[in-house]
């Protein structure tokens, strides 16, 4: 797709930019911040109503700017507090987006993209590949919505919904920023995750934008030979490159690097394939295995909790931190991997 305009793109505005565009109808620039926190801590609708502004500013970004906010058309809710979201865009396209519950508080996985390019063989974000980015407003109102939804704070994001996001790098980064700043949601880069199936010249030109997001790297095998057969990415980025790439990440940012493993019945769960990826791992990692959630276009099946307990304990056996995950939202196809695009909707009159 074209990359976004900014300039007309609210949604995508950081409050400088919404400072210059009042600016130059002649308004005062705090103007512009009372728009960034009407977006973010009011989810404003439209100009007119940002009643703090006098009829004649509201009047004439209407008439500039377009505001268009995703339209929730469903939600589903699971026994243990997930809420899935379909969520239409304006041109009727739609993603989906997951508020989970944890010890901690609330947390949301958003997407980054319509479709995925990337075809790992487990998932079913990838089905029907990519139709588009989303632009860095589109996923903040992700968090919007779910911010909207959850009864209490929402105080983590995890970019590990539809979609790739260093492969949509430039508005990925816009959103990290976004979703940082005080004036808005003020989250902090700490409680930021970027997922990648391992884009290497992204995660380190990542690694240089000062941002100390964790970056959680999927592997799902210490070999290139299993990872090709999962994830086509490994052949432009085989595993040695991936591993090279997070530790330049941890040597440049002092954030130690999340590996996501998902663990598929006598594919890749084998303790001996364990002790390989711990023999890989010389640096500061954390390895977070997840059983495989089921996907119907997929023949594989979820290791079974003696298999997942002795991967982890081969890891654990040589030092490796290694945790299951929590999953959440499976009754709901809400899980890690299952999230996919609906197709295109009718676009809103």
């Amino acid at each position: 797709m074209s990359r976004i305009d900014w300039a007309t793109d609210v949604l995508s505005w950081l409050p400088a930019d919404a400072e210059a565009a009042v600016a130059d109808l002649g308004a005062a620039p705090y103007r512009g911040r009372q728009l960034f926190q009407g977006l973010w801590r009011g989810h404003l609708a439209s100009f007119e109503d940002l009643a703090v502004w006098p009829r004649s500013l509201r009047q004439a970004m209407s008439e500039r700017y377009r505001l268009q906010r995703a339209v929730p058309l469903a939600e589903q809710r699971a026994h243990d507090g997930t809420v899935k979201g379909l969520l239409r865009l304006a041109d009727g396209e739609s993603v989906e987006a997951v508020l989970l519950p944890h010890r901690y508080g609330w947390s949301v996985c958003v997407s980054t993209q319509v479709g995925c390019a990337m075809g790992c063989h487990f998932c079913a974000s990838g089905i029907g590949g990519r139709k588009r980015n989303l632009s860095a407003g589109e996923i903040m109102d992700q968090v919007a919505w779910a911010s909207a939804v959850a009864p209490g704070r929402v105080g983590r994001v995890d970019l590990m919904g539809i979609g790739e996001p260093l492969d949509n790098y430039r508005e990925t980064v816009r959103f990290l920023r976004l979703v940082h700043e005080p004036s808005g949601l003020g989250l902090s880069y700490r409680h930021l995750t970027v997922s990648t199936s391992g884009l290497v010249p992204a995660m380190l030109r990542l690694a240089e934008e000062g941002l100390p997001v964790t970056l959680a790297a999927s592997l799902h095998a210490p070999d290139d030979a299993l990872r090709e057969s999962l994830m086509p990415v490994n052949r432009a980025y085989p595993v040695a490159k991936l591993l090279a790439a997070c530790e330049t990440y941890w040597e440049r940012t002092g954030r130690r690097v999340t590996f996501e493993y998902l663990l598929i019945q006598g594919v890749n769960d084998g303790t001996a394939l364990a002790e390989s990826l711990a023999d890989q791992l010389t640096f500061p990692a954390h390895v977070n295995v997840i059983p495989w959630n089921p996907v119907p276009e997929h023949p594989f099946r979820p290791s079974p909790p003696h298999q997942v307990k002795a991967f982890c304990d081969a890891l654990l056996n040589r030092g490796i931190p290694c945790t299951v995950r929590r999953e959440l939202g499976q009754e709901i196809q809400a899980a890690c991997g299952q999230l996919r695009r609906t197709g295109a909707l009718p676009a809103p009159t």
